[in-house]
């Protein structure tokens, strides 16, 4: 591997380590006021499926579930599966770093 991207896979890994600290340390309720962003709402003035899923994904960090549900119940889907992912990408670029460090 090239100098470039062993810094490269240190950024990434940097960052799925900080991302999840910093939702939870945000307070569960950060994106719940302030004007959507869904062009559906822009465009059409009407909600579409996703809408409220941040907002209840980041209710289901916090645990607060009631208001969860209350903004988007496929949060309690989502949420797992995004959860497993962003594992799954961690864990594979930790092994890589650790292929690296051992090569080293």
């Amino acid at each position: 591997m090239t100098q470039a991207s062993n810094w490269w896979l240190y950024i990434k890994i940097g960052v799925f380590i900080l991302v999840p600290i910093v939702l939870l340390v945000l307070p569960a309720d950060f994106f719940d006021e302030g004007r959507s962003m869904c062009l559906s709402v822009l465009l059409l003035n009407e909600e579409c499926f996703a809408c409220g899923l941040t907002r209840s994904i980041m209710h289901l960090i916090h645990f607060d579930f009631a208001e969860a549900l209350y903004y988007n119940w496929l949060g309690f889907i989502v949420f797992p599966a995004v959860a497993y992912q962003w594992l799954q990408w961690f864990l594979a670029d930790w092994k890589k770093l650790r292929q690296l460090r051992a090569s080293n």
